[in-house]
């Protein structure tokens, strides 16, 4: 499937993080109104977390929103490297999101138990509403890196031998993240080569992630 893809650039990551902050707002009022609750699935980065540190400060419907995670590192529930660990402190944690609607992928069990449980989660989920993505300075996306192959058909996938620690890793599948009705790359940082490369069409992680509805992607670079 070719991907779809809508670029806008902002002066300044505070820019960017408020744009990213509006557009999850947007989508979960329109999901809400809709079917009566909001299904996000969350990426790690710096760039995101400045939008996350924004949603905490604003008023939303939490007790409608569902929170998911694009991908986790295997190590302790209570390590700091761990992105869903760094989302609560930021912002899940002050306001009112019930804790049976935050959706932790359970990497401390290892990538394969792991990725097996999150499986289930992800398939009662069915589609999102808004799947929020960073990329990496080599074009891997969520813990999909490239060079790494795995099974197409999978909601999730274990992974090892990630080329930036730790090495074991539970990721959502390109499949699953592009399940969704609305996707948004956040970027910011020295990314220029990954970005021309994506843009030549060249075969990154990245690339793979082929919503219907297209791909937005939100830099500042």
């Amino acid at each position: 499937m070719t991907q779809n893809v809508n670029w806008t650039s902002y002066d300044s990551i505070e820019l960017l993080a408020e744009a990213v902050c509006q557009r999850v707002l947007d989508a979960a009022a329109k999901a809400i109104a809709a079917k009566g609750s909001f299904k996000l699935v969350l990426a790690g980065g710096t760039a995101p977390v400045k939008a996350y540190q924004l949603l905490a400060g604003r008023q939303a419907d939490w007790s409608q929103w569902h929170i998911y995670y694009g991908d986790e590192r295997c190590l302790p529930v209570d390590n700091s490297e761990r992105n869903s660990l760094v989302a609560e402190q930021q912002w899940l944690d002050l306001v009112a999101i019930p804790r049976t609607q935050i959706h932790r992928i359970a990497a401390e069990l290892g990538a394969e138990a792991g990725a097996e449980q999150y499986a289930k989660e992800v398939a009662a989920a069915g589609s999102f509403d808004l799947v929020l993505l960073g990329m990496g300075e080599d074009g891997h996306t969520a813990s999909l890196f490239p060079g790494h192959v795995h099974n197409v058909n999978e909601l999730t996938h274990a992974v090892h031998n990630s080329p930036k620690p730790p090495s074991d890793r539970v990721t959502l599948s390109a499949k699953a993240l592009s399940n969704t009705a609305e996707l948004i790359f956040i970027i910011s940082g020295n990314k220029q080569e990954a970005l021309a490369a994506w843009k030549n069409q060249q075969d990154l992680p990245v690339t793979h992630i082929c919503p219907a509805s297209g791909v937005d992607v939100l830099l500042s670079v």
